[in-house]
């Protein structure tokens, strides 16, 4: 039987060549050769002021939510349908998270519901680009605007997407907001098997961004030698990720051009073939705003009900493909279920419930894309 997985990590064969350049360098652990290759490179392509390599997108979120002083009590504002390390990262700090509902057209934050939900204690909104796939950052800068509050990109999913301005300006995805969060998990475009990175964008951030990510310490300036030593400054952790994890994504971001060109193909493939299945009302596809681009990330669908989903999830996998579903919204999660206020969130329900992912990486076959399109045309034809 044809099995095709639903994911399979990236090598561009370069990989184990560098970790034996870092090992052999005599500085494995952060902040090595690898590391800054790893800083420069996101510096140059995406133009974003600072980044910081971390040990992964929970981390980048983790700092952010340190770099922006939440305190218990504070508000956050987020979309329900997301990772529990959105939520959580403001949470360890004592923030109410205030979850808003999806949009009726992508599994994204609903942006006109957002106004809503501000008040004085407000203090951040936090987009999620579900999927690759931009949260309209227009509308979202300008709220943060009108009410001084920080905007954290969640760009987990987002490497080498863009928002396009009015003016046409295609601007990188987390390099939007005051800070954005990238996820390097093996089964993202660019991986390093865990691994995450944030993009500072507000230049008052930098500094005190190296201090927390080095324990609270100054040791980053000691090392460039700024200061003649180094001490306990500031709160902090350890977020740095070892200069092999660095060497391994180092490999994978040379490649990011041809990485990017065979998902997009994919992606593509995915939408010509699954076109029909719309026209028949068996799925809804993925909406792609005029303000947004795509990334080749992930192809998903929505079904008309979970036992529908459910159904095809078992069917495909009896045919050798494995389909997954996604995040169970968070307002529902036990350990939020009690503390949750406010409005129902039925759109993100009915992606919880619905949202189907379809295998997607770089290993991925148009022809395999063929036998999954036929494999779920003939299981609502039947």
């Amino acid at each position: 039987m044809h099995k095709i997985p639903f994911n399979l990590p990236y090598q561009s064969g370069k990989e184990t060549e560098y970790i034996i350049q870092a090992v052999q360098s005599g500085k494995i652990s952060g902040d090595g050769v690898f590391t800054k290759r790893c800083h420069e490179f996101f510096e140059k392509q995406f133009g974003f002021s600072k980044t910081l390599l971390t040990t992964s997108c929970t981390d980048a979120l983790e700092l952010s939510a340190l770099l922006l002083n939440i305190k218990p009590g504070d508000e956050v504002i987020m979309p329900s349908y997301t990772f529990v390390s959105t939520a959580n990262a403001f949470v360890l700090r004592g923030a109410v998270i205030r979850f808003i509902d999806s949009r009726s057209d992508h599994p994204g934050i609903d942006e006109e519901k957002i106004e809503a939900q501000i008040n004085s204690k407000t203090k951040v909104i936090v987009p999620v680009h579900y999927a690759g796939i931009a949260s309209d950052m227009g509308k979202i800068m300008e709220l943060a605007q009108k009410y001084n509050l920080f905007v954290v990109e969640d760009a987990a999913q987002a490497i080498d997407s863009y928002y396009i301005d009015k003016k046409g300006n295609k601007l990188p995805l987390g390099g939007i907001g005051d800070l954005g969060a990238f996820s390097f998990h093996e089964t993202k475009n660019i991986i390093s098997g865990e691994g995450g990175l944030i993009s500072i964008n507000k230049p008052e951030f930098a500094g005190r961004a190296e201090i927390l990510r080095e324990k609270g310490t100054n040791r980053s300036s000691f090392f460039r030698g700024e200061i003649d030593k180094y001490g306990w400054v500031d709160l902090g952790s350890s977020f740095l990720p070892s200069d092999i994890n660095a060497a391994y994504l180092f490999a994978q971001l040379e490649q990011l051009e041809d990485i990017q060109q065979k998902r997009k193909a994919l992606w593509n493939k995915y939408y010509e073939r699954f076109l029909a299945f719309e026209k028949a009302g068996w799925l809804r596809l993925p909406v792609v705003p005029e303000f947004a681009t795509q990334n080749g990330h992930m192809f998903y669908a929505t079904t008309k009900s979970l036992e529908t989903r459910t159904n095809l999830i078992q069917y495909l996998k009896e045919k050798g493909v494995n389909a997954v579903f996604h995040y169970l919204s968070l307002h529902k999660s036990p350990y939020f279920a009690n503390q949750h206020y406010g409005a129902e969130l039925p759109l993100s329900d009915m992606y919880t419930d619905c949202l189907v992912r379809f295998p997607m990486f770089y290993r991925l076959e148009l022809d395999e894309i063929d036998f999954v399109a036929d494999q779920v045309e003939a299981f609502f034809k039947g």
